[in-house]
Order: structure tokens, then C-alpha cells, then sequence
């Protein structure tokens, strides 16, 4: 049974199933978006020669590790979020998304979401100390921080410099993983929210924000993963909040092109629930 605040993901099936073997096999697929590596004993095994804090027993960290994405996948949020900080700095990144992809969809109270969000950005710091060299350690971060910024009032977020710390991260990993397609994203609805939110002529000359660089990483990430339904969704949300009613069709047409793809794991199947819902 979840724990309070843990709602059940609520499209559980057999269609998720990446137990043995089946993770490996569908794993470029499930990660063409966030570009995490495999983790395997060898893979892990160079991530500690590298980042000697983050922990020890390679084989012990690697199997931890695909277990808790295996949750993941399968929309066991709570235990893959729980398993992966039972592993330190290396599973705060299935813990992080775990426990922000619930959040998003499946966690209604407002101040519950505002803790969960703070808890996140707490383990993605550790995981930049530990692991600066990893891409997803400094997107995650950007991940926890945006959620954050977007669970509290803009005044407060701009206050805190949360954008600030959320551009610096998405430029850290875009540096790391050039084909990073979720960071290409987050890119662009970091520009498209400053300028809906602040106007054009403010978003640039305080943010470097700006609506053509919000438009060109929205589409890289398509260009990247077309069959993400995420890539998609939120492609349509830059244009709304780019240029609201003016684009309406072109919005619907993007959240209908994510409504049709076929989910390949839980994530998945909640973005294309949420496009359905849209278009009702």
C-alpha cells in the first residue's frame, strides 16, 4: 500500500514489464530523452573511479540501480524514488525523476507537491557535489528547481534567483550531453515561461530569454524524439505560452500528435493521458 502521499499510478499492466533482461533491450529507447547511461557494473565502476565519494561496490550499486528504474518504468514511483535514495549521489537521479514525474501527475495537494519539489532540489545539489561530471546531476537539478519554481508564486521564484540556477544547470548539461532532447526542452520553456511571465523586452535584457531560442530547443527536442509524447506536449506549451490564443491550432495539433503515440512505460502513459484530457 503507498504511503500517504504516494498515490498508485493508475494505468498498471503487464505493458511495463522490464523485469531481466527486458530493461536492457528497451533501454535506448526509454531514455532517448534524458540520455542516462545503462547502468551496469562496468558503466557504474567508471562512474566511481571518476566520483570515488559517491560510493563503493560497483555491482551491489548497479543492480540497486536497475532495480530502481525498473520501479520507475513500471510506475512503482514510491519504491523506485525510495530505492534510489537508499543508494546515495548515483540513484538521485531515478529518485529525483520518480519522485518528480508522481509529483506533476499524481500528487494534488499544493503544499505537498512545494515539499516534495524542496526534498528534490536537496538530493540534485548532492548529486552535483558527488557526481559533477554526469550530465543528469545537473539536469535533474534544472528538473527539481523548475518544478519548484512552478509550484510557488512567480514573485517568490524570481525572488529565490530560481531561474538563474535553472538555466545554469540546463546549460551545464546541454554541455555534457549536446542531444540531451529533456534538457532541450526545459531549455525552451525556460525562455517561453520568462517572456510569457515578464514580457519580451524584460526577458531579455534580465534573463536572456527570448521567444526564438524558445521555439528552436522546443523543436531540437522534437527533431531529437519524435515519438516522445513529452517533447511534443510540452512543445505546445511553449507556443501557448508564447503566443496564447494565436496559436491555439497549432498547440492542439501538437497535444493531439502526443495523444496518439503509444506509451512505452509509465511516464509515458500519464503524458498521454494528460494530452487526451486536453482534447476532451
Amino acid at each position: 500500500m503507498a504511503k500517504k502521499g504516494w498515490a498508485t499510478f493508475p494505468h498498471a499492466g503487464k505493458a511495463y514489464d522490464f523485469s531481466g533482461d527486458k530493461l536492457a533491450k528497451a533501454w535506448a529507447k526509454l531514455h532517448a530523452g534524458d540520455q542516462e547511461p545503462f547502468p551496469d557494473e562496468a558503466t557504474v565502476a567508471a562512474w566511481l573511479k571518476a566520483h570515488p565519494k559517491a560510493g563503493k561496490e560497483a555491482g551491489r550499486l548497479a543492480g540497486g540501480l536497475q532495480d530502481a528504474w525498473r520501479a520507475f518504468h513500471r510506475g512503482d514511483f514510491e519504491q523506485a524514488y525510495d530505492t534510489g535514495v537508499g543508494l546515495g549521489p548515483l540513484g538521485h537521479s531515478v529518485a529525483i525523476k520518480a519522485g518528480g514525474i508522481h509529483g506533476s501527475h499524481l500528487l494534488d495537494d499544493e503544499a505537498a507537491k512545494t515539499k516534495r519539489y524542496e526534498d528534490l532540489v536537496r538530493l540534485a545539489d548532492e548529486a552535483v557535489i558527488a557526481l559533477p561530471g554526469l550530465a543528469n546531476s545537473h539536469y535533474r537539478r534544472a528538473f527539481a528547481i523548475g518544478r519548484l519554481s512552478q509550484s510557488i508564486s512567480i514573485a517568490k521564484a524570481l525572488a529565490q534567483g530560481l531561474a538563474g540556477k535553472v538555466r545554469e544547470s540546463l546549460d551545464r548539461t546541454l554541455e555534457l550531453a549536446p542531444k540531451h532532447a529533456e534538457a532541450c526542452t526545459a531549455l525552451g520553456l525556460y525562455h517561453a515561461e520568462i517572456v510569457g511571465k515578464v514580457g519580451g523586452m524584460l526577458a531579455k535584457l534580465t534573463y536572456g530569454a527570448n521567444a526564438g531560442d524558445a521555439e528552436k530547443n522546443l523543436k531540437q527536442a522534437l527533431k531529437l524524439t519524435p515519438d516522445a509524447p513529452i517533447a511534443w506536449i510540452e512543445y505546445g506549451n511553449g507556443l501557448l505560452l508564447l503566443h496564447g490564443e494565436k496559436r491555439e491550432d497549432d498547440v492542439a495539433e501538437a497535444w493531439d500528435k502526443a495523444a496518439k503515440l503509444k506509451p512505452r512505460d509509465a511516464m509515458e502513459a500519464l503524458d498521454v493521458a494528460w494530452a487526451r484530457e486536453q482534447l476532451e
